[in-house]
């Protein structure tokens, strides 16, 4: 669907009932009816993925068990399907996120991706936090959203990785703002999203050091995995262990003591 738009006839002439008023539309007019009747005549363009909104009313302390009843009623899928470039700026632009009260958050996320820790595609992913005056919050929540549906963020992540979604939370006097993704284990993946983030930004835009994390959603205190889903974790845990102790030993090998206790580098 096209957004909807309004041209003052079809010859670019001013219709108007006051009959003192010029017949002929001024070059200010003129050139709004282009615009306009060339955004009428504009396709759609699509976007690769299907994205959703949620909002989120979380109460204080509150913790996101996988099926807790009381959780999924505070997360609220708005009737909002974004497929086109031109969908998005009709949400963003219609988006108060000034208004949006103090804890209450807001997510884009691909279609099948739920903005909760625990949801089967997220068990394993991870997140990149961003701290922002309230007064930049919402210039840089587009510049992320629009980082995300352009698949910018998606390029930089290692093989076999995906974006879920960005956020924004609102605190006292800053907004929270966050990349999902679905495969932690990946730090080509963690580093790439966070140099993208801040190359993208630009420099009166981009947060100090201090003010962005990464964490594993596995890590934050009220992560409560399902049993079934707790195998899953299980796994990745134990490659994760399986991969250090490799580089642990490949690093142990690279150098041997000689018998005068100094350290030789092996084949010199």
């Amino acid at each position: 669907m096209r957004p909807s738009v309004f041209t003052r006839g079809p010859s670019g002439l001013s219709q108007s009932s006051d009959p003192n008023s010029p017949s002929v539309a001024t070059p200010a007019d003129q050139r709004d009816d282009a615009k306009r009747n060339f955004l009428k005549a504009m396709r759609p363009l699509p976007t690769q993925h299907y994205w959703h909104v949620y909002f989120d009313r979380q109460a204080k302390e509150q913790k996101k068990p996988a099926e807790d009843a009381a959780y999924q009623a505070q997360l609220e899928k708005l009737d909002t399907q974004i497929e086109s470039v031109q969908d998005f700026w009709r949400y963003n632009n219609n988006t108060p996120v000034d208004k949006i009260k103090m804890r209450e958050s807001l997510y884009l996320f691909k279609a099948g991706f739920k903005p909760i820790w625990e949801d089967r595609r997220n068990i394993n992913g991870g997140s990149w936090t961003f701290r922002v005056p309230k007064s930049a919050g919402p210039d840089i929540w587009t510049r992320v959203q629009l980082l995300a549906i352009g698949e910018k963020l998606e390029s930089v992540l290692e093989e076999g990785d995906q974006i879920c979604g960005v956020g924004l939370s609102v605190r006292f006097n800053s907004h929270l703002i966050s990349v999902w993704h679905r495969d932690s284990s990946k730090p080509k993946s963690v580093d790439g999203i966070l140099q993208c983030v801040l190359e993208e930004l630009p420099p009166e835009l981009r947060p100090k050091p201090d003010n962005y994390f990464y964490k594993k959603h596995s890590d934050h205190a009220g992560f409560n995995a399902p049993p079934e889903l707790q195998a899953v974790l299980d796994s990745q845990r134990a490659r994760e262990a399986a991969a250090a102790a490799t580089a642990s030993q490949a690093a142990s090998d690279v150098s041997v003591p000689s018998k005068t206790g100094a350290v030789e580098t092996e084949g010199e």
